[in-house]
């Protein structure tokens, strides 16, 4: 097999497996500073950033900017700076326009999410379970990196999508951060 850029889904995710709860709540996962500077970290580490449009309208509403507000935090300021840098690519065909180093994508997201695995560079990370979903199903994604926090929603966007073959794992990495929130990586058998 070819060598690939390593495409990773990564976000945090309720124990009960939900990476949003209905109507889109992402309150349960604000993350402590522990956590929060693994995130910064892993941006700096990235070489490409994948987004689905939910999760592209999020990020894009608050961090453009989040490093110029009143009382951003040190770590606040870096993340904001480390995001505008990273180089993103959005998956939609209603999102209009995109910024901050950022192209837009509105056909195939399985071919060009191939070409970019293709390319030599840095690794890829997906966020975004509808757009992760989809990479799923066509066996797109190396690693998983589950930050799981403890508490039930109840209900939401699941982390995983129903498969219709089975995809073995192994286990590469736990952590336990402050508060009981855990992180477990998981990289894909091939």
């Amino acid at each position: 097999m070819a060598a690939h850029r390593k495409l990773a889904f990564a976000m945090n995710v309720s124990l009960d497996g939900y990476t949003t709860t209905h109507g889109d709540d992402l309150g349960w996962s604000v993350p402590s500073d522990e956590v929060f500077q693994w995130w910064s970290d892993r941006v700096a580490a990235t070489g490409t950033a994948l987004y689905g449009r939910k999760i592209w309208e999020n990020m894009s509403s608050h961090w453009p900017t989040a490093d110029q507000q009143p009382g951003a935090t040190a770590a606040h300021v870096e993340f904001a700076k480390r995001w505008r840098g990273m180089p993103k690519v959005v998956f939609s065909s209603t999102t209009r326009p995109v910024d901050w180093n950022t192209r837009l994508v509105t056909g195939d997201a399985v071919a060009e999410i191939r070409r970019l695995k293709a390319e030599d560079g840095r690794p890829i990370d997906m966020c975004g379970a509808t757009l992760a979903a989809t990479a799923m199903r066509h066996g797109l994604i190396d690693e998983y990196a589950i930050i799981t926090h403890p508490v039930l929603v109840g209900g939401g966007t699941p982390f995983f999508t129903a498969l219709d073959n089975w995809v073995n794992l192994s286990l590469v990495e736990t952590r336990t951060f402050a508060g009981g929130i855990t992180l477990t990586r998981y990289e894909t058998r091939r």
